[in-house]
């Protein structure tokens, strides 16, 4: 568990405008996920640092009125998957989850691309997605201290420019599992441009 990092980070959660203005003036929590493709397993998803990022994605899913909640996030017990020491927790996990799902013959869920998204890398990460399953059911069930997010930082979309190693739509998501990590919600200023620009008075 990856305490070496700031606790304190910026995320920017992706909605439609009526549920960010109910989470802004009325203090309701923000939805958690819970796919099963979900990349870091079920939680409240925030794009750390990038409120940009986080409109693009409501305009993407087609909301009736795209919008962003900023919120302050206390990363507290994390599993931070940019820590070798978490990667491997990870991994060990893997390992018991191939185990549990062999002695109870049940088929091994696949990482696979979103529909018409090649550069999407394993946007259905079923796999993922049970393996992080399995390793908070460990820690429950070693009466370990549960993690409160998920941490990760994603490569994803086309090159930046030609030949380039990074990506265009590169980003850190934290899935937020215990609403106590939410600090306060805001509703983040304009960009420049005003790219981020919501009317959801």
């Amino acid at each position: 568990m990856s305490r070496l990092a700031t606790s304190f980070v910026l995320g920017y959660h992706s909605c439609d405008a009526t549920v960010a203005k109910q989470a802004i003036n009325n203090g309701v929590d923000i939805l958690n996920s819970d796919q099963d493709y979900d990349w870091l397993g079920p939680g409240a998803y925030f794009w750390e640092s990038d409120p940009r990022r986080a409109l693009e994605w409501a305009r993407s899913k087609k909301l009736r009125k795209p919008a962003v909640i900023g919120a302050v996030i206390d990363l507290r017990n994390r599993l931070d998957l940019v820590s070798r020491s978490d990667l491997q927790l990870l991994k060990e996990a893997h390992e018991l989850f191939l185990e549990y799902r062999a002695e109870s013959g049940l088929p091994i869920p696949q990482n696979r691309p979103a529909t018409g998204r090649a550069d999407s890398g394993n946007a259905l990460s079923f796999l993922d997605c049970a393996v992080i399953r399995h390793l908070h059911g460990m820690m429950e069930e070693q009466s370990q201290e549960p993690f409160d997010p998920v941490r990760n930082m994603f490569s994803e979309g086309g090159p930046l420019y030609p030949e380039s190693g990074f990506r265009n739509q590169s980003h850190v998501q934290v899935a937020v599992r215990n609403s106590a990590c939410i600090l306060g919600v805001f509703l983040p200023r304009p960009y420049p441009g005003k790219e981020i620009d919501q009317p959801i008075h």
